[in-house]
C-alpha cells in the first residue's frame, strides 16, 4: 500500500505591514458619490464592512461626475494556514532557447507549428505579441525567434471557428490563446466555446494554452485548457513547455 502523502506542518500567515502579522492592508474602490465629507466616512465605514480595523482613508479623488476613488489603510485580523494551499503549477523545464531548438531538432526533426490569436472581441494583442513576435518581452526574445518553431499569429479579434480551421490547415501542434478584456467573465466564456467547440471538431489532440491578466493555470485547467500563462510570463516559458509537451506526445505514440 502507497503511503499518504505527507501533510505539511501548519503555517499560519497573515498580511504584514510595519511588524509581522499586523494584519495591514490597502484597499482602493470607487463609489457612485461625489467627493465630500460624508463620501471619506461612507468609504471608511465601507472597508471597516470588508472586516478592517484602524481605518485610515488615505486619499480620496473624483473619478467622473458623481463618483470618488478611494485608498485605504486598515489591519485584518484574518489569518490563512499556508500549509493548506494548493495550486496546479505550470510543470515546465527551464532551458534556454538553444536548448529548446537542439531539442526540437533532435528528438521531432521537424518544426513545431504554433498559431496563435486574440479571440471574439478581444482586440489587444499585446500579450500574444510579447510571447510569439521576434521582440519578444522583457528581452526574452518570442517564439518567431526560434529556428525550428513556425509561428503564425493570427492577431486580434478572431473568430473560434476561424481560429480552429487556420490551426488544421497548418497541421498545427499547438494553439494559444489570448484573453485581455475579462469585464463579465467574457474571457471564460469565450475560452469554453472555443474548447467546446475543438471537441466537437475531433481537434481537441492540439496543445491548448490559455493566456491573460486574468489567467492562471488553474483557471486554464478548469476552462479545459493543457495549461495557463498569466502576467510576467516570458516566451522561452511558453517555448519549453510546448517543445517538452509535444516530445512527450510524439513518444507516446
Amino acid at each position: 500500500m502507497d503511503a499518504a502523502p505527507k501533510k505539511r506542518p501548519p503555517q499560519p500567515i497573515r498580511a504584514y505591514g510595519d511588524r509581522m502579522g499586523d494584519g495591514a492592508l490597502q484597499m482602493s474602490f470607487t463609489l457612485p458619490v461625489p467627493p465630500s465629507g460624508r463620501a471619506k466616512e461612507a468609504a471608511r465605514q465601507y472597508a471597516e464592512a470588508h472586516g478592517l480595523r484602524h481605518v485610515l482613508v488615505a486619499a480620496m479623488e473624483p473619478a467622473g461626475d458623481g463618483f470618488s476613488f478611494f485608498v485605504v489603510y486598515g489591519r485584518s485580523e484574518h489569518t490563512l494556514d499556508y500549509s493548506e494551499i494548493e495550486v496546479p503549477e505550470v510543470s515546465a523545464p527551464e532551458w534556454t532557447p538553444k536548448q529548446i531548438n537542439e531539442l526540437v531538432h533532435k528528438k521531432l526533426a521537424r518544426r513545431v507549428i504554433v498559431v496563435g490569436a486574440c479571440t471574439g472581441s478581444d482586440a489587444h494583442t499585446v500579450g500574444i505579441d510579447a510571447v510569439l513576435n521576434i521582440k519578444g518581452f522583457a528581452g526574452d526574445k518570442g517564439l518567431e525567434s526560434y529556428p525550428w518553431f513556425d509561428v503564425h499569429n493570427l492577431g486580434a479579434q478572431v473568430d473560434n471557428a476561424q481560429l480552429l480551421a487556420r490551426c488544421k490547415e497548418l497541421d498545427a501542434d499547438a494553439v494559444l490563446v489570448s484573453q485581455i478584456v475579462t469585464q463579465r467573465d467574457v474571457h471564460k466564456d469565450n475560452a469554453r466555446e472555443l474548447m467546446d467547440l475543438a471537441r466537437k471538431r475531433g481537434m481537441r489532440d492540439l496543445l491548448f494554452l490559455l493566456g491573460g491578466p486574468r489567467i492562471d493555470n488553474k483557471t486554464a485547467l478548469e476552462l479545459g485548457f493543457d495549461a495557463g500563462f498569466g502576467p510576467g510570463t516570458r516566451p522561452r516559458q511558453v517555448a519549453s513547455f510546448i517543445a517538452d509537451s509535444v516530445i512527450a506526445r510524439k513518444e507516446v505514440r
